[in-house]
């Protein structure tokens, strides 16, 4: 009876842990999606899309003009669009549906749905791969820097699959998968490239927006 006993603690005590795991792994980041680590709310997700990215273009090569303004304000769909759509030639994986950008804190973000075993997740992730279905949405959080005139980077911090953040040691592997293309000197582990026009000179995240400084002269 007691050997029973024991046995069926055991497993109510199995369903608490896997029922706290489901709670804070799903439910719990549904409740405060959207909440910074400040607690200010985001402006909202943009699709990525040619038109955003061709005025993303526009802004940037209009720093190059003599008589231009000396930075420029891109929207978290304008820029991701020039990155991942137009500068960088399509990095993101063929299978990405729905994709979008938004800016939260003075991180970009960037989401799809995607096909997981296109980008090695179930692989990477081990174990915890088994808990994802064929898709899910793949979020990338991070910043971006001036690596050398010509040359920047989207440097990754954070991956989420579903509601699960991916581990930290796991990012510059997945980020390697998903990357498309010859990777130049330079780039992080963790980065995505992104050529630029040699005359920017920084990159800042902030208020909700991307400003792209160009050098003084």
């Amino acid at each position: 009876m007691f050997g029973c006993l024991r046995r069926l603690g055991c497993l109510v005590i199995l369903i608490i842990i896997a029922a706290v795991w489901y709670w804070y792994a799903r439910v719990e980041p549904s409740r405060h999606a959207g909440a910074t680590a400040t607690g200010a709310a985001p402006r909202g997700w943009e699709p990525l899309s040619q038109p955003n990215a061709e005025r993303g273009r526009r802004a940037v090569e209009s720093l190059g003009q003599r008589s231009g303004p000396v930075f420029a304000n891109l929207t978290a769909s304008e820029a991701a669009s020039y990155i991942f759509l137009a500068a960088s030639k399509q990095q993101l994986p063929p299978s990405a549906q729905t994709i979008s950008s938004a800016i939260i804190g003075d991180r970009m973000y960037v989401r799809a749905n995607v096909a997981l075993n296109e980008i090695g997740a179930k692989r990477l992730l081990g174990s915890l791969g088994g808990l994802f279905s064929e898709r899910d949405t793949v979020t990338l959080g991070g910043t971006m820097t001036v690596i050398r005139p010509g040359l920047g980077q989207f440097l990754v911090r954070e991956v989420k699959i579903g509601n699960l953040e991916v581990p930290s040691l796991i990012v510059p592997r997945l980020v390697a998968e998903i990357r498309r293309g010859v990777v130049p000197p330079g780039v992080a582990q963790n980065g995505f490239p992104m050529p630029l026009p040699e005359y920017i000179s920084d990159i800042r995240i902030a208020d909700g927006r991307i400003t792209i400084y160009k050098n003084a002269p």
